[in-house]
């Protein structure tokens, strides 16, 4: 059973997937002459403007639901088998990058960016690894002691209470390495278009939406053969 807050996220995503759709039908579109780079300029920074609404209205939901956005119900199973840290991993950029220009240009800066990013996300494994050995820290061995102590079939003491204070403090982490993976997935693109020129970012944004929407259409296809074939079991 879903949330009050997964709810209003999904219905959220469901619409900014349908402008992400139409975001990159216009990368595909716009002109490829070289000197429409105002042109190019003005639809990069409508495409991360974009962006950022996903993550500021992430961000506000999750202090309703934080656990949601680490299984969400608005992803395919296959997409969130491919997924970081409740989103792609800012790592995969480079890749594009590496098959879609050839061009020596900016290799040295791209180069710099790739090690800063695989930095930050060792950053955010080394937290995640924290918050997950966390669970053994004090607060819940002393948690799991107080759970055993039962009299007449009732726990002894207030469990609800230390409950609820431990699993706020765990939300809290993970509300931090949720936000931290988040920055990083910025940081990666503002990066890259920040080196590239803008016909070269145009391609770059183009070929993360492509990717993003076929591995989503993929997603589904899978889910609906699973459907199939139970049905003929």
């Amino acid at each position: 059973m879903t949330s009050h807050a997964q709810d209003r996220f999904s219905e959220f995503y469901a619409k900014w997937l349908n402008q992400y759709e139409a975001n990159l039908k216009e990368l595909l579109s716009v002109s490829r002459d070289p000197s429409h780079g105002h042109l190019h300029q003005a639809l990069i920074s409508k495409v991360m403007t974009h962006y950022k609404e996903y993550y500021t209205v992430k961000w506000a939901t999750a202090k309703d639901d934080v656990l949601g956005f680490f299984c969400p119900t608005w992803f395919t199973p296959l997409e969130n088998a491919y997924h970081w840290m409740t989103g792609w991993k800012p790592s995969m950029v480079f890749r594009l990058i590496a098959s879609l220009h050839k061009s020596q240009d900016p290799v040295s800066k791209i180069e710099e960016l790739r090690f800063r990013i695989r930095i930050e996300e060792d950053r955010v494994d080394r937290e995640m690894e924290r918050q997950q050995v966390s669970i053994a820290d004090k607060p819940m061995v002393d948690l799991s002691r107080l759970a055993t102590q039962v009299k007449n079939g009732e726990v002894v003491g207030e469990l609800e209470k230390y409950v609820d204070m431990a699993l706020s403090s765990l939300l809290v982490g993970l509300e931090q390495v949720m936000k931290m993976a988040d920055c990083v997935r910025l940081k990666a693109l503002k990066g890259v278009v920040e080196i590239l020129n803008p016909l070269q970012s145009v391609d770059f944004m183009a070929a993360i939406a492509m990717l993003q929407i076929q591995l989503r259409k993929a997603g589904k296809r899978a889910d609906h053969g699973k459907i199939i074939k139970h049905q003929k079991g």
